[in-house]
């Protein structure tokens, strides 16, 4: 043990997990709006004072401009992440800026990360809301930067693979902790401590597992045999701890025998953490059918993250009992996630999913399990999509048995808080070539991508998109794909892919019906000419696309406001005024609420091109008081500042003062600001 001794008594008689560390300060409270984002420790926790020490030294090393890093790395299921979970913890005071996690298993696709999901999170877990979080990854970079120029931040950076993975994450101050299972000496172009996490000793793991059984089972012998057959990790100890623990009578010296005839029949496995795995089998072989049935769909299901929702729609009977046995395995972990609603959602190690999926090779009923798990997706993504707003759809509306929402706001969270493991399942039914369900699915995750910006999301999920579309002979679909994935690269500034995608969706327009698709690609047209200085062929395609959505309230007056403002970048006020005039008389008659935002704004631009300023200030003044009512801090700040220029052109010093006010207390809410100057 570094730099202190340790005594290793534990008086009573205990049941569970035992904690042994140097300290322990049960973490505080943190004040609102302060992310901890990191899991709690689990408990099973023994002889890592290296470890700690490591953390502790580089957390002093800290200073005003510049980061402190440590990267662990080691075997999967070595305890890395419990470390980092046990000391942030006992050290949670020394964080008052928060702790923010990122686990970039997550976020990669096709082996390489999105970055900027990774930020956009940091960043909205810091506090910007979310529609100030800029759009490309440069401008989220700076801004994560000025918003952590405060220090006292810890950054938790888990299943990192390469150390350009970090280099791009790094805050302008506080603590950046890293691990992965491949050493990452590219680190140590930034200063960073590099440590390896090595497997338990059988020394150290049996006084793990002595407190958790007692002194009257198992000889010592026979626990060392034990830590052996498990590799020394804590993670396949507390799963057969746990075995024995619930069954008392089960002795260790058979639990050995079982792991040494496993570990034989399996010893021509080559790959050190396929190996490591067979432990698990000891706990798998005394689950009860329904828990046997829920851990083969832990191996089935695409994604990380499991609930009693999906294990019921997969058909698993007394699914929470199996939750509840799998749990106290510790085979899965509850997690919680700030952002979502409060639903159970559980986790599990990959290693247990690289067993579970072993296991359930042999299921007969596999693919039927595993195309309920992508049903299921799909159902409730596309209720979220009908609970978030009407908008044209090619797909039907999910089945009645489909659970809905409360909400909007109840709808969003959900696919915020599964996204991950959407995308997972869209990938997988991608594979299978179920076509059909991929499409689906992704025009229904149209809202989360346009209103959250998951670019890297957007664009990988609508590229199989627009492959399944094809293969299901679905033209419509195809256009609809490439149409959302054009806005994706028209919202990157990537004009030239959005374009490409426009064309190759308007050679499917002479095998549909629908005018409505043809509407929506001559509005994306037409954002790209307005984009790029041609607002003349924007007025006419935006003038085609209104034309295209006759008989639809909201497609008119969406269509009419960017005519509008295409009209006032040509120079033609006027008769931006007249169309703007007659859409907002058309949304306050459907009470359009988001479109009586926008409209006084782009009235308000129109009368300050015609040198009527005073006019300008009423529309401008009501469009902000509309959107401060209705909580959107983007249009009212862009409102504010408008109305700043206008009276400032007008004289009124007094009504500019108060605008400029307000736009800093929106920007200080929506977190732009950086820690020192806030």
């Amino acid at each position: 043990m570094d730099g202190y001794e340790a005594t290793n008594i534990v008086s009573g008689t205990v049941h569970g997990n035992v904690v042994q560390a140097h300290t322990f300060v049960q973490a505080p409270a943190p004040p609102p709006g302060v992310p901890r984002q990191i899991r709690p420790s689990s408990g099973a926790f023994v002889n890592r004072g290296a470890e700690l020490a490591a953390l502790t030294a580089a957390l002093e090393r800290t200073g005003p401009t510049r980061p402190s890093v440590v990267a662990l790395t080691g075997l999967g299921g070595v305890g890395k992440t419990e470390v980092v979970a046990r000391w942030a913890e006992e050290h949670a005071r020394r964080f008052p800026s928060g702790q923010l996690y990122a686990d970039l298993t997550t976020v990669r696709h096709q082996g390489g990360v999105d970055l900027g999901e990774v930020l956009g999170g940091f960043l909205r877990g810091l506090g910007v809301h979310r529609d100030f979080v800029p759009e490309r990854l440069p401008e989220r970079a700076a801004l994560f930067r000025t918003v952590t120029s405060a220090g006292g931040l810890l950054v938790f950076l888990d299943n990192v693979e390469h150390a350009s993975e970090v280099r791009a994450l790094l805050p302008t101050a506080g603590l950046v902790v890293v691990t992965g299972r491949a050493r990452l000496p590219g680190l140590a172009m930034v200063g960073a401590t590099l440590l390896d996490v090595e497997p338990l000793r059988p020394e150290a793991g049996s006084e793990l597992v002595r407190s958790w059984l007692g002194p009257g089972r198992g000889t010592d012998e026979q626990l060392h045999d034990l830590v052996r057959l498990c590799g020394g990790l804590p993670l396949a100890l507390q799963a057969v701890g746990s075995e024995l623990i619930t069954r008392s009578g089960l002795p260790v010296e058979r639990v050995v025998t079982e792991l040494a005839d496993e570990a034989g029949r399996l010893a021509a496995i080559e790959h050190r953490e396929g190996s490591v795995v067979e432990p698990f089998e000891a706990v798998y072989a005394h689950f009860p059918a329904h828990t046997r049935r829920l851990y083969h769909l832990v191996g089935l299901h695409p994604g990380w993250h499991l609930t009693p929702e999906l294990a019921e729609a997969a058909g698993v009977e007394r699914a929470g009992e199996a939750l509840g046995e799998l749990v106290r395995a510790h085979l899965l972990r509850p997690v919680a996630d700030e952002s979502a609603d409060p639903a159970e959602r559980y986790r599990t190690h990959d290693l247990v999913r690289l067993h579970a999926r072993r296991r359930a090779r042999a299921d007969p009923g596999r693919e039927e399990s595993l195309r309920r798990i992508v049903a299921h997706y799909r159902g409730r993504a596309a209720a979220a999509d009908r609970a978030l707003g009407d908008r044209m759809r090619l797909q039907e509306p999910p089945e009645p048995s489909v659970p809905g929402f409360a909400d909007p706001a109840a709808a969003m969270a959900w696919l915020q808080v599964e996204r991950a493991d959407l995308l997972a399942v869209l990938t997988a039914a991608a594979e299978q070539g179920w076509h059909g369900e991929v499409w689906r699915l992704c025009e229904s995750l149209w809202p989360l991508y346009h209103g959250r910006k998951h670019y890297g999301d957007w664009i990988a999920s609508h590229l199989l998109g627009v492959e399944s579309a094809q293969w299901d002979n679905r033209p419509d679909a195809g256009i609809r794909m490439r149409n959302q994935l054009a806005r994706a690269h028209y919202e990157l500034g990537r004009y030239p892919a959005a374009a490409e995608q426009l064309a190759a969706a308007a050679e499917l327009l002479p095998l549909v019906d629908d005018p409505r698709l043809a509407g929506v690609l001559v509005e994306t047209e037409a954002l790209l000419c307005l984009a790029d200085g041609r607002p003349e062929r924007a007025v006419e395609l935006f003038t085609r696309a209104r034309e295209a959505n006759a008989g639809d309230p909201h497609g008119v007056v969406v269509q009419s406001y960017q005519l509008g403002r295409a009209l006032v970048a040509a120079g033609r006020a006027e008769a931006a005024l007249a169309v703007l005039a007659e859409a907002a008389v058309l949304a306050e008659r459907t009470r359009d609420g988001s479109m009586l935002v926008k409209l006084p704004l782009a009235q308000g631009r129109a009368l300050r091109a015609l040198g009527q300023p005073a006019e300008a200030v009423r529309l401008v003044s009501s469009a902000a008081d509309r959107a401060a009512a209705r909580d959107e801090l983007v249009k009212e700040a862009e409102a504010r500042e408008l109305l700043g220029d206008l009276a400032e052109e007008l004289g009124d010093r007094a009504l500019a003062a108060g605008a400029r006010a307000r736009l800093r207390e929106l920007r200080g809410r929506a977190g732009v600001l950086g820690g020192r100057e806030a």
